[in-house]
């Protein structure tokens, strides 16, 4: 008897491109046995549901699109009695957890991964009663990242695209914060902060620190504290440059969970997609709890 898999896509995602690979894609599937039922999303939430409410009798779910989408399935998976191997066929622009993941870029090739790979297991992260992969952020760079052009990163690097979010920051709105974790209190005003479980971020490797591990069951985190003068300005744009160069306006560090609490309501973005606005917010490594197909050779 064949296995059964449910196939997620976004006809939209990456310029529409899976309409031009759909046919191989499903081809590659078939030829390793398995019988695949097709569902094209029609609009957000769509994927949550379709996985959620999956009928019993899957052996695999497997999606294809931008993070957004992979973020749709994971939620429908976490949410589901039963949990099974999620596999991943990137069609977005930035895809950085298909990176941080090694997973080809090219569809046909990350198809084979999903049948002839391995699985994985990957940690994931709670945000309050929501669900993110690899980035919950607020603040000045997340509006921007996902709308900069990938060949404007290539040349820039993110170095010098956050160089180009530091001078801004005079006018940029600055959030008083109390961040509780590891047993201590940060309190402050900040401009910016991320917690990731991923090598990029936007596009940009290296940007969330060396020896990341995606099955760890830490973070790390980066807050910006808001600078008080142009020589703050110039340490922070130096930091960020060279990570061998530390500034107090800078905190960078790993943990297994935080709570994020403000007077205001803050925008966070989860996955590159919009969040909701918070005033208190519990952040939580879920361990290991995603099975996710990976090549063979990652490490």
């Amino acid at each position: 008897m064949a296995k059964q898999m449910l196939f997620v896509y976004n006809p939209r995602a990456g310029k529409a491109q899976i309409r031009s690979n759909l046919l191989d894609i499903i081809d590659i599937f078939v030829k390793a046995g398995y019988e695949v039922t097709a569902y094209p999303t029609q609009a957000p939430g769509d994927a949550v549901k379709a996985v959620q409410e999956r009928r019993a009798g899957y052996d695999m779910v497997v999606c294809s699109g931008g993070d957004g989408t992979l973020d749709e399935v994971v939620t429908g998976m976490m949410k589901s009695e039963e949990r099974l191997p999620v596999g991943y066929v990137p069609a977005g622009s930035t895809n950085d957890f298909a990176n941080s993941l090694k997973i080809p870029k090219n569809m046909l090739l990350a198809a084979d991964v999903v049948v002839n790979g391995r699985t994985f297991a990957c940690d994931v992260g709670k945000f309050n009663n929501g669900i993110f992969i690899y980035v919950a952020a607020f603040g000045i760079f997340t509006d921007v990242s996902y709308g900069t052009p990938q060949d404007t990163k290539n040349v820039l690097g993110h170095a010098a695209y956050l160089i180009e979010g530091v001078k801004r920051l005079p006018a940029v709105r600055a959030y008083p914060l109390k961040i509780t974790c590891n047993d201590e209190v940060i309190e402050g005003e900040f401009l910016y902060g991320m917690v990731t479980n991923s090598h990029s971020v936007g596009g940009f490797r290296g940007i969330t620190g060396q020896n990341v591990a995606l099955d760890d069951g830490v973070f790390e985190v980066t807050l910006i504290r808001k600078p008080t003068n142009p020589l703050d300005i110039n340490n922070i744009i130096r930091a960020l440059v060279d990570k061998r160069v530390k500034s107090e306006h800078i905190y960078t560090f790993t943990t297994r969970k935080l709570k994020v609490e403000s007077e205001d309501p803050v925008a966070w973005t989860l996955d590159g997609e919009f969040g909701g606005e918070h005033q208190a917010v519990v952040i939580e490594s879920w361990h290991q709890a995603l099975a996710i197909r990976v090549p063979q050779e990652m490490g």
